[in-house]
């Protein structure tokens, strides 16, 4: 089952930067949950910033920004401390979240194919729903438009 715009987020509970986040821990606000492929990568790097930035506008619009990504804590740790990330990483080593979130696709580099992560994002309300959903995305200008569908809500 995938989520879709409306639906209730799936229940988890993952490993994070700042501790344990689970489903019931982020009701209550608006949630930005974006999915990447890989800590330290250029991509990757440029989209975190680009949410660091805007974090101060994304709190006073009442969300939180969470990152996800199958690297592990150490990783997400460096990776935060690196670039100065005011949110936390979710470290989704077993996919257990990229699944129910059906961010697992099939992708090519250099002629290989593999299953990675397709860089989306999603914003979930106060109780839990999906109100927002970008896949396929493009870094540039991302985090803005997402905070700009959070703004008119």
């Amino acid at each position: 089952m995938s989520v879709t715009l409306g639906s209730v987020i799936p229940t988890f509970t993952a490993q994070a930067t700042t501790g344990e986040i689970t489903s019931e821990s982020i009701k209550g606000h608006y949630t930005v949950l974006y999915f990447y492929p890989k800590d330290n990568t250029s991509g990757c790097t440029m989209e975190g910033r680009d949410f660091a930035a805007l974090y101060d506008e994304f709190k006073k619009a009442g969300a939180e920004v969470i990152g996800v990504s199958r690297d592990s804590i150490k990783s997400h740790t460096n990776f935060c401390n690196k670039q100065g990330f005011p949110f936390a990483l979710i470290s989704d080593a077993e996919e257990s979240l990229c699944k129910a979130f059906d961010v697992i696709k099939l992708k090519k580099l250099y002629g290989r194919e593999y299953m990675g992560i397709e860089r989306s994002t999603f914003l979930i309300d106060p109780e839990g729903k999906i109100c927002g959903e970008w896949r396929k995305v493009k870094v540039a200008g991302h985090a803005r438009a997402v905070l700009e569908h959070l703004q008119n809500l």
